[in-house]
C-alpha cells in the first residue's frame, strides 16, 4: 500500500481534476478520472491499465507518435505508386479505430468486378465540383464548431455519439437522398429517436451507417473526412444484431445503406456481402410475410418472430424495409452476376406474401394495406391486368419493387435459354408472356413529360423505373441480338432509354439511384452493337443518332461518376467499346 501512494500522483477525493489533465481513455468515454499514475483507477478497474495515456503538453503520447507514424508511410506508398495508376492511394487503416472489420479495399469474385480497383472509404477518385450542392454544408459545420458544449474537433469525434446538434446536422444533410439510397422511414420518428432515453433510440448500427452517407454526401466539404469513422463503428454495431434482435429492422436497414456505400464505391465484394446478410435476416424474421398471421391456416410458428407492430406507422416502416431489400437484392444480383438471395416460390415458407409498400401518409393515418395473404409478386407476373388494389400497388415505392422484379425476372429467363432449348414450346411461352408483362407495366407509368409537375422525390424514383422498364426488355432480348426481331425490340428500348436521360435536369444527378447506371450500360451495349452491325452494311448507313445516344448516356454516366465512383469504371468501359468501333 505505501508503494501504490508513493506512486500515485491522484488528488484527494475532495479536490476535483483539473482540465485537460484526464487520461486520454477516460476523455474519450467522459468518464470521471482521479488522474493517478502511471494508470487511473477508472483504466485499472477495466485491465486496460496499459492503454492508460495522458496529454500533458510535455510530449507525444504513443497515439499520437503512431498517427505520425501512418501519415509517414502513406505518404512513402504515395512516392512509390505506378505512375499510370489512376486509383486512389491505399489508406492504412489507423490501429486505434473500433473496428477489426473495417477494410480500405476489395476484390471481387464478380465479371463486372473492376478487379484491381481499389477505393478508399474516405475519399473519391473523381472529386465533386466545388460549386455542387454538397459544399453548402460546411456553413453548418462551422456552425455547429461554434457551439459551446464543443471545443474541438477532437472532443467531437472522441465520443461515441456525435453531440445532438451534430446528428441533428447530419440528418438534414442525409434524409432529402434517403430515397437516392433505399432507405423508407418515418422521419418524425427518427429524428425524435435521438433525444429518446436509450432503449427507444434507434440502434446505432443504423444512425452509424445514416451518418456515414451524411459524410459521404457532403463531399468535397470537411465531414467526408470522418467516413472512416462512421463506417467502422457501422460495422462493429452490426455484430449486435445476435444479442439485440429486437432491433433487427434497423439492422435490415443499415446493412442496406452500408451494400449500397460499397457498391456505388466500387467494393463490390463487401457490397454483396452485406445486401445477403440483409436478406437473410429479412427471411429469417419473416419480412417477407408480414401480415400472413392476420389469415387462418398460417403457419407462423418460429424462434425468430417479430413483437407485434405498436401501430400503423411501425408495422409500414417493417413493409417498407422488406422492399428495400427486396430492390436491393434483385437488381444488384443481376448487375453482379449472381442469384438473388431471397426466394419466390409457391413453398409456405418462401412464398412472398408481404403487400406492396404504400406511402408513408398512408400509413401515418393508418389505413395500412394488410394484403390478401397469396403470393404478391407472383400475382403481378401473371395477373397484373387484374391486380386492382390501388392503395399497396400503385404507389412509386410499389411501381420501382414492381420494376426490381422485372429487372431480375428478365435476366433470369433470357440466362436460362440454351440451344438445346431453342425449340421448347414452354420457353418461348414463357418468353412471350414476360414480354407481354413488361409491356403492360412501361404503360402504367406517368408519362416523362408529366415528371416535371412530380415531386422531385419521385421524379428521380420515376426515372430509376422507366430505366429499369426499358433495361427488363433489353435484358430480356439480350441473348437474342442475331436475331432482327429481337435487336429491333433491344434498340428501341435502348433508344427509349436514352430519351429518359435526356430528361434528367443537372439538378436530378444529386438524388439519383446509382442502379440507373448499369441501366444505361445495357442501352450503351445494344446501341454499341447495332453501331456495329450498321458499319458492316454497303453503302455505309448514317451512324449519327446512334452516336448521338450514346454521347447521351456516356455524359450521364460520367455526371454521375462524381459521386459514385463505380459509374465513372463503367463509363471507361463503354468509351473503350465504342473507342473499338
Amino acid at each position: 500500500m505505501a508503494e501504490k501512494r508513493a506512486t500515485s500522483t491522484a488528488p484527494g477525493p475532495s479536490t476535483s481534476l483539473q482540465r485537460g489533465k484526464a487520461c486520454l481513455r477516460c476523455r474519450k468515454r467522459k468518464m470521471r478520472c482521479d488522474g493517478s499514475k502511471p494508470a487511473c483507477q477508472q483504466c485499472v478497474r477495466a485491465k486496460k491499465a496499459d492503454g492508460c495515456e495522458y496529454d500533458d503538453g510535455k510530449g507525444k503520447t504513443r497515439t499520437q507518435i503512431m498517427r505520425e507514424h501512418i501519415i509517414r508511410l502513406e505518404a512513402r506508398v504515395k512516392e512509390l505508386e505506378s505512375p499510370d495508376v489512376t486509383t486512389p492511394p491505399i489508406t492504412l487503416f489507423d490501429p486505434h479505430a473500433a473496428s477489426p472489420y473495417f477494410s480500405e479495399s476489395s476484390s471481387s469474385s464478380s465479371h463486372d468486378s473492376p478487379g484491381t480497383l481499389s477505393l478508399s472509404a474516405s475519399a473519391s477518385p473523381i472529386p465533386f465540383p466545388l460549386d455542387m450542392e454538397a459544399s453548402r454544408w460546411d456553413g453548418q459545420w462551422n456552425s455547429i464548431n461554434d457551439y459551446p458544449a464543443i471545443s474541438s474537433l477532437g472532443e467531437v469525434y472522441n465520443g461515441e455519439d456525435p453531440p445532438i446538434e451534430l446528428a441533428q446536422a447530419l440528418l438534414d444533410i442525409f434524409l432529402p437522398h434517403r430515397h437516392q439510397c433505399g432507405l423508407e422511414l418515418h422521419v418524425g420518428r427518427l429524428r425524435d429517436s435521438l433525444t429518446m432515453p436509450l432503449p427507444e433510440q434507434r440502434h446505432p448500427v443504423l444512425m452509424n451507417a445514416i451518418y456515414l452517407w451524411a459524410c459521404y454526401l457532403s463531399r468535397p466539404g470537411s465531414l467526408c473526412e470522418h467516413e472512416g469513422l462512421y463506417l467502422s463503428r457501422a460495422l462493429t454495431a452490426v455484430n449486435d444484431v445476435v444479442s439485440n434482435p429486437g432491433k433487427v429492422v434497423d439492422f435490415i436497414q443499415a446493412s442496406c445503406l452500408l451494400s449500397v456505400y460499397f457498391l456505388s464505391n466500387g467494393r463490390l465484394l463487401e457490397g454483396s456481402y452485406h445486401a445477403s446478410a440483409a436478406a437473410s435476416l429479412a427471411l429469417q424474421w419473416g419480412l417477407h410475410q408480414l401480415g400472413q398471421e392476420n389469415f387462418v391456416g398460417s403457419d407462423r410458428e418460429s424462434t425468430f418472430l417479430l413483437e407485434p407492430a405498436k401501430d400503423s406507422i411501425e408495422q409500414g416502416e417493417r413493409i417498407l424495409a422488406f422492399w428495400q431489400v427486396f430492390n436491393l437484392d434483385r437488381c444488384w444480383s443481376v448487375a453482379l452476376k449472381r442469384p438473388a438471395t431471397i426466394p419466390d416460390s409457391k413453398h409456405p415458407w418462401t412464398a412472398i406474401t408481404t403487400p406492396w409498400p404504400q406511402r408513408m401518409e398512408a400509413y401515418e393515418t393508418g389505413d395500412v394495406d394488410v394484403g390478401s395473404g397469396s403470393p404478391t409478386v407472383h400475382t403481378f407476373f401473371i395477373h397484373q391486368a387484374q391486380v386492382t388494389s390501388a392503395v399497396g400497388g400503385f404507389s412509386t415505392s410499389a411501381l420501382q419493387a414492381k420494376a426490381a422484379a422485372l429487372f431480375e425476372g428478365a435476366s433470369r429467363l433470357s440466362s436460362s435459354w440454351s440451344p438445346q432449348l431453342s425449340s421448347s414450346p414452354s420457353l418461348t411461352d414463357n418468353f412471350r408472356a414476360f414480354e407481354h408483362t413488361i409491356a403492360r407495366f412501361t404503360t402504367t407509368l406517368p408519362p416523362l413529360h408529366q415528371l416535371e409537375a412530380a415531386m422531385p422525390d419521385d421524379k428521380c424514383s420515376f426515372l430509376l423505373i422507366h430505366s429499369l422498364a426499358h433495361a427488363s426488355m433489353i435484358r430480356l432480348h439480350e441473348p437474342f441480338l442475331d436475331d432482327q426481331v429481337s435487336r429491333d425490340v433491344a434498340l428501341r428500348a435502348a433508344r427509349s432509354m436514352t430519351v429518359v436521360a435526356k430528361h434528367i435536369a443537372d439538378g436530378n444527378f444529386d438524388f439519383l439511384d446509382p442502379l440507373i447506371g448499369f441501366c444505361w450500360v445495357c442501352a450503351a451495349r445494344v446501341l454499341i452493337t447495332e453501331l456495329a452491325q450498321l458499319q458492316t452494311t454497303w453503302p455505309p448507313a448514317n451512324t449519327a443518332d446512334i452516336r448521338g445516344d450514346l454521347s447521351t448516356l456516356l455524359y450521364s454516366m460520367t455526371k454521375l461518376s462524381t459521386r459514385f465512383p463505380l459509374l465513372g469504371y463503367q463509363a471507361t468501359k463503354v468509351q473503350k467499346l465504342l473507342d473499338a468501333n
